[in-house]
C-alpha cells in the first residue's frame, strides 16, 4: 500500500475532488481517482468526502493507493530507445505514434507494454494496473523525453517535483506564421473545451492555470522554430497555448489550420530536454534527445523554402 500526498492551493479552490486527483497525480484517470474515493481511500483533511466534494485552498489530500494487482496488460517485446536507466528511474525517448498507456482502441504496442516486458515487475504501483511507472504523460505524435518510476518511492519524489513545478521540460515544435517576439510569456488557463471534449482550450473562469515561455530559434518565410519551456503541465498545454496566440503547430489537425504544404503526420512537437532531481541520490539529473528525422527533414524543407 503506497500514500500520494498532496496540497491544495488557492487556485484549486471550487475543483472537484476526482477532477483534482487525477489531474495532480499526473496519471490518474479521472475513473480510477473516483473509485479510490468512492472506496474511502482518499481523505481531505483526514474527512471522508465524495468524489463531487469542491475544494478550497490548503487542504491535505491523503489517499491510499492499494498494491498493484496482477496485470492483464500484456508484456510485449517492442524496442525502447532508453535514455538513462537506473534502479529507481527510467527516461526513455517515445516515437511518434506510440501512446504512452493502454486506453480504448489502444490496447496493446503502447509505451507500457513496453516496459513491462523491459521491467518486468519492477515499476511502480500507483497509478493502478493500467499505468504501472507512469508519472505524466506526452500525446500519441509527440515525440521525446519521458520519466518512468520503477517503485512507489520514486513515483512519489517525481510526481511532487512535477506538482511544484520543479521539473525542467523543454520541448522543440515549428509553428505557422511569424511570431512578432523573440521571447515571451503565454499565462493562460486552460480547461475542457465546453463544446468538444476532445479538445483542451483556454478558459479563465474554470480553467487551471497554464503558464508557457517561448523563445525562437529561427525564422522561415511562413513558420517559426522555437523552444517551448512549460511552467506548469495541463493537457496540451503547448497546442492550445500556441494556438491561441495565432499560430498552431504545424501538422496539428485538432488545432491547427487546413491546408498546410509541409504536411506532417501529427504535430511538430518534441519534447527535447528533461530535468529532475534524482529520488533516491538528490542529485539534478538533466536529458537532451535529438529531434526526430521526420522533423528534421521538414526543417530542412522550410529552409529551402525560404
Amino acid at each position: 500500500m503506497a500514500t500520494l500526498t498532496l496540497t491544495t492551493e488557492l487556485q484549486d479552490t471550487g475543483t472537484r475532488l476526482d477532477i483534482y486527483l487525477s489531474e495532480a497525480s499526473e496519471g490518474f484517470s479521472r475513473s480510477y481517482a473516483a473509485k479510490l474515493i468512492d472506496e474511502g481511500r482518499v481523505t481531505v483533511d483526514g474527512r471522508l468526502v465524495k468524489r463531487s466534494y469542491k475544494l478550497s485552498g490548503d487542504e491535505e489530500i491523503r489517499a491510499e493507493i492499494p498494491k498493484l494487482q496482477p496485470l492483464n496488460v500484456p508484456a510485449e517485446d517492442i524496442p525502447l530507445d532508453i535514455v538513462y536507466e537506473d534502479d529507481d528511474v527510467l527516461v526513455v525517448n517515445k516515437p511518434r505514434g506510440m501512446v504512452v498507456h493502454p486506453a480504448p482502441g489502444h490496447a496493446s504496442g503502447t509505451l507500457v507494454n513496453a516496459v513491462l516486458y523491459h521491467c518486468g515487475q519492477h515499476l511502480s504501483g500507483i497509478n493502478g494496473v493500467l499505468r504501472p511507472g507512469i508519472v505524466h504523460r506526452i500525446d500519441r505524435d509527440t515525440t521525446g523525453l519521458l520519466m518512468i518510476a520503477k517503485n512507489d518511492a520514486a513515483h512519489q519524489s517525481l510526481a511532487a517535483q512535477l506538482k511544484e513545478h520543479s521539473v525542467t521540460r523543454r520541448y522543440v515544435a515549428i509553428v505557422q506564421g511569424c511570431l512578432p517576439e523573440e521571447e515571451a510569456v503565454i499565462d493562460k488557463a486552460i480547461g475542457r473545451d465546453r463544446k468538444n471534449r476532445l479538445r483542451m482550450a483556454v478558459d479563465e473562469e474554470r480553467g487551471k492555470r497554464a503558464v508557457t515561455h517561448y523563445r525562437v530559434l529561427e525564422r522561415f518565410s511562413r513558420y517559426t522554430l522555437v523552444e517551448c519551456r512549460l511552467e506548469t503541465g495541463r493537457t496540451h498545454q503547448i497546442r492550445v497555448h500556441m494556438a491561441s496566440a495565432g499560430h498552431p503547430l504545424l501538422g496539428d489537425v485538432l488545432y491547427g489550420a487546413a491546408g498546410v504544404k509541409w504536411a506532417a503526420e501529427g504535430q511538430c512537437l518534441h519534447a527535447k530536454t528533461i530535468g529532475f532531481i534524482h529520488p533516491a541520490t538528490g542529485e539534478y539529473l538533466e536529458f537532451d534527445s535529438d529531434l526526430p528525422d521526420e522533423m528534421k527533414k521538414i526543417i530542412e524543407k522550410l529552409r529551402n523554402e525560404s
